[in-house]
């Protein structure tokens, strides 16, 4: 059932520059302090509100049709949701599909995250992109009570993402074995049996979607905490490391992660594969630098180009730091870059098995057209098995 449009306003956005946003509340109660991004996707708004990159974010999704086909368990990434609030066009209907457990605005009241509705979310995405990501208050009262001079003073106060270390507030308390695969018609998600090759997986944030597809191709997969050192991740023998996705400044986690990748590139030959905010710490340990973005890459519909091969992939993308493409020392090859802005998208090692890519490839919105990664890094466990 449709939210019942209020006598007066129950949810407020009020951006740092003195701009308010006026609609409908739902989800829970209260206020929070974020950063605002869009996301331009047509789908998957339960895998982006539980996508830990977006910790520290509020999104406001572009397509005005969220909430229509509920949520379910099977489609969080992680287990609750970790951006901090949802602003949309259309308030929320009644979900129709066969594969809903419960609708959006109850999972979201139950877990803490406020959210607004009957936003022009075309006026707001036109402000970022011409602003770039501004410092946002959110507030959702049924009353309809605000203090506007507080929320904006709230919106002016936040610290921002810049030099923000997020990684070790998402990532695991302690390492733990992961063997689910990708999902499939009609057993759904079935356990890896027969795996080849043992991974150590660096948890900065990680999907589950990312470690089902490393499962998929064959790997037993071990995930350890964002601040495992060298010794703990090489203790596990594995024959790759994989560096994951996750929020915040990648300056800021490369304190403690790019020594540590450092030390496994100085120590073994392993193959080494990173996405998102693992490509960005790879990249740091090279040498290379990363910035901020006006705006960043949110979305399902990113043509990036494959600059070795001439291929153009659909991704998906949710990054607001990129690595500096003319930071890349000796030594270190840009494979893909953005066909939008021109922006990095992946990186190798001339002469060893480490690469990284920006974009997701699990995401699978081409739908297949990146899952080839995976099984190069599968393929570069291999070769380097039939070596020692």
């Amino acid at each position: 059932m449709a939210l019942t449009a209020p006598t007066k306003p129950t949810a407020c956005l009020a951006l740092a520059d003195g701009t308010v946003f006026y609609g409908t509340g739902f989800g829970a109660t209260g206020q929070t302090v974020a950063e605002l991004c869009f996301n331009t996707a047509m789908t998957g708004y339960q895998e982006i509100m539980t996508d830990p990159s977006y910790a520290g974010q509020i999104v406001t999704f572009t397509f005005p049709h969220i909430g229509n086909v509920g949520v379910n368990p099977e489609d969080d990434e992680t287990g609750d949701p970790v951006a901090d609030g949802m602003v949309v066009k259309w308030d929320p209907t009644e979900p129709s599909n066969w594969r809903s457990a419960e609708a959006l605005t109850g999972w979201l009241e139950q877990r803490g995250r406020i959210a607004i509705g009957g936003i022009d979310t075309r006026r707001l995405t036109r402000a970022i992109r011409q602003q770039g990501a501004p410092h946002v208050a959110l507030a959702h009262d049924p009353d309809g009570n605000f203090d506007i001079e507080a929320l904006v003073a709230a919106a002016r106060g936040f610290c921002g993402l810049e030099g923000l270390d997020l990684a070790k507030t998402v990532t695991c308390a302690q390492s733990y074995r992961w063997d689910e695969m990708r999902w499939a018609w009609p057993e759904g998600y079935r356990p890896q049996k027969d795996p080849k090759y043992k991974v150590v997986a660096l948890d900065y944030g990680a999907k589950r979607n990312i470690l089902r597809c490393l499962a998929s191709t064959g790997c037993d997969v071990t995930v350890l905490p964002a601040t495992a050192t060298a010794e703990e991740v090489l203790a596990h023998e594995p024959d790759g490391v994989f560096l994951s996705n996750g929020p915040g400044d990648p300056a800021a986690t490369g304190i403690y992660a790019v020594p540590m990748i450092r030390a496994v590139l100085d120590q073994t030959d392993l193959p080494v594969f990173g996405i998102c905010l693992g490509h960005q710490m790879l990249a740091l340990a090279l040498g290379a630098k990363t910035v901020k973005m006006n705006h960043g890459h949110h979305g399902a519909n990113h043509p990036v180009k494959d600059l070795e091969t001439g291929k153009v992939e659909i991704t998906s993308m949710n990054h607001g730091f990129a690595v500096d493409g003319q930071s890349l020392p000796d030594g270190v090859i840009e494979t893909h870059q953005s066909l939008f802005d021109g922006s990095n998208c992946g990186i190798r090692m001339a002469d060893r098995p480490v690469w990284s890519v920006q974009h997701h490839p699990e995401a699978s919105p081409g739908p297949q057209d990146s899952f080839y990664l995976f099984e190069r890094f599968a393929e570069a466990m291999e070769a380097r098995k039939q070596t020692v």
